[in-house]
């Protein structure tokens, strides 16, 4: 629990096998041992930010125009769906409410599903639905990271787990 000197790692729901993707499916990253040992010391808190908004799955494809996730959360770009409709207002709320939850929590690392116009960390698409991808961040990657937890991509989970251990061995050699 927060306050008790342990571990708390937010993470993206597909990552842990459940299917609330876009398209219905998830997005298991290789790192399955890793994650399976996180997730017996307790260390996980899965969240899938568009789900606990209110967005179905399968749900329609959505990309950041205009700019990356801070400036989602500024007003200066927006979130479409391919259709064209406008979620911007949706995925602002994702954002702030992934926050509220990472604090409750007591989570200060994120483990997000990279690409995603919500989770992504390194790149995002590029907003023209066409597959290409561009360096970026979505919206609750910028939140999180103005609030102070610190993003990690599912590729840097062997790098977390690095981080953590030497953490660890630090704090039983005080």
């Amino acid at each position: 629990m927060p306050g008790d000197g342990s571990v708390r790692i937010l993470i993206s729901a597909c990552l842990l096998g459940r299917k609330v993707r876009y398209n219905g499916s998830d997005k298991t990253s290789g790192y399955q041992t890793i994650l399976q040992r996180w997730a017996q010391e307790g260390w996980l808190v899965p969240l899938c930010p568009e789900i606990a908004v209110g967005f179905p799955t399968p749900r329609p494809p959505a990309e950041i125009q205009g700019g990356g996730g801070a400036e989602v959360l500024n007003g200066h770009a927006r979130i479409v769906e391919d259709s064209g409709r406008d979620v911007t207002a949706l995925y602002q709320k994702a954002a702030a409410d992934a926050v509220a939850f990472a604090q409750r929590n007591g989570c200060e690392h994120a483990v997000l599903t990279d690409g995603s116009p919500s989770c992504g960390s390194s790149v995002i698409y590029d907003g023209t639905f066409e597959g290409a991808q561009k360096a970026g961040m979505g919206s609750t990657t910028a939140a999180l990271r103005r609030s102070g937890v610190r993003v990690w991509s599912e590729k840097q989970i062997p790098e977390l787990d690095r981080v953590l251990k030497a953490l660890h061995d630090s704090q039983e050699q005080q």
